[in-house]
């Protein structure tokens, strides 16, 4: 069984996005919030990352992307990466 698709049906703000095919709640807070990413953000005049208009967490291919993401700058330095 993947929880990679885990939507929260008794969350109160879901959907929390103007999203067509909803797919997981997984990253309710993205992991990328306070790294670089390839998710649709702003930031606010305080420098501040706007995160609200991105829906990448929520995708089909949200998961992996994220993990990518996170891998790719975590082990940035290393010779060899871990596979997703």
């Amino acid at each position: 069984m993947s929880y990679k698709h885990f939507i929260n049906t008794k969350c109160e703000f879901l959907p929390c996005h103007d999203l067509k095919d909803w797919h997981s709640c997984l990253f309710c807070y993205c992991p990328l919030f306070l790294l670089s990413c390839p998710g649709s953000f702003t930031v606010l005049p305080s420098g501040v990352k706007d995160c609200s208009t991105c829906v990448l967490p929520h995708t089909e291919g949200g998961w992996e992307a994220i993990q990518r993401e996170l891998m790719t700058q975590i082990y940035s330095s290393q010779t060899t990466m871990p596979s997703v």
